[in-house]
């Protein structure tokens, strides 16, 4: 699942449209070499969150799989996304 949404960011960016800004350009307004950073970062991300994934269903037990699937990867995102607002905190405005 991981791959399939990095791949899906990815292959949208490459056809010239960024999938990100199709979700969200309504709610941000970022300057293009953004939206492609944003991109290129989730895509990024997806793409250790597979391979990390298959690191410990491979390694480890089942259980530990499990609870990683349900803790390790909830925890990873939450900090991804937390860094993600930090990055994106100087582009956005109040509205008064």
């Amino acid at each position: 699942l991981y791959w399939i949404m990095g791949g899906g960011l990815l292959i949208s960016e490459l056809a010239g449209k960024n999938g990100l800004k199709a979700l969200m350009g309504q709610q941000l307004e970022l300057p293009v070499p953004v939206w492609r950073k944003l991109t290129l970062a989730w895509t990024s991300f997806f793409a250790g969150m597979g391979a990390l994934n298959l690191f410990v269903a491979y390694r480890f037990s089942e259980e530990i799989w499990v609870n990683f699937k349900l803790f390790g990867g909830l925890g990873l995102m939450v900090l991804f996304v937390i860094a993600q607002s930090l990055f994106l905190a100087k582009y956005v405005e109040e509205k008064k």
